[in-house]
């Protein structure tokens, strides 16, 4: 059986989050491109090279630096019982050229939350290098204040986390990436989650899709 999903949803929505919570849930590996371009920015590599600049700004990656690194994640032996996408594909050439490579999505969580709540959690949130957990100071502070719960690893603001840039990206979002829920709908695999509470509750709206209670079955 396997399980291939996409988290979808406006920056600070909680894609990461969740995506973080289900993969222990389901034991399916989270691919976030952002972790991933990250961590090649810090190594120095070429990719990293050609990401920084847009990443430091709040902009898109070029989709095909994206792409590749996508399509390379995908042949490695751990996601062949499935897999959960964390910011991929973000415009509909990316998800073209992800369903060219001949990967087939089960299951598309669109997770809506208004942009007024959006810019208010953006301001408090802080990630782990380490680990890629996600915190925020205000709806999900860390144990100890600056540390990850999780790994033990100072927490970090990243600078695309401000208030200035994100008002950027999320413009980006819905220019560029809003357009992928009618690109999946039309395939009938979108299933939209309302990302208001608290995270558990939010983790089970998403759980009750994925296991196919309130919808057909998303495994094959």
């Amino acid at each position: 059986m396997r399980t291939r999903l996409m988290m979808l949803g406006p920056p600070g929505a909680g894609k990461g989050t969740q995506s973080h919570r289900l993969s222990e849930v389901f034991g399916l590996p989270q691919i976030s491109t952002g972790d991933m371009l990250r961590a090649a920015r810090k190594a120095g590599t070429p990719l990293g090279l050609a990401a920084a600049t847009a990443m430091d700004s709040g902009k898109f990656v070029p989709d095909e630096v994206v792409v590749g690194i996508v399509k390379e994640r995908l042949t490695l032996p751990d996601v062949q019982h499935g897999f959960i996408l964390d910011g991929f594909p973000r415009t509909v050439v990316q998800a073209e050229a992800l369903a060219e490579a001949g990967v087939v999505l089960d299951a598309v969580i669109n997770i809506v939350v208004a942009d007024e709540e959006l810019v208010e959690r953006i301001t408090g949130r802080c990630t782990c290098p380490g680990c890629g957990s996600a915190f925020h100071t205000r709806y999900h502070p860390p144990t100890t204040e600056g540390v990850c719960d999780d790994c033990g690893t100072e927490l970090v603001v990243r600078p695309d986390d401000t208030a200035e840039v994100f008002i950027g990206r999320l413009a980006d979002y819905w220019a560029k990436t809003s357009p992928l829920v009618a690109f999946y709908t039309q395939r009938g695999i979108v299933h939209t989650v309302d990302g208001i509470g608290g995270l558990e509750a939010v983790q089970e709206r998403i759980r009750v899709i994925v296991e196919g209670r309130d919808s057909s079955p998303l495994t094959v």
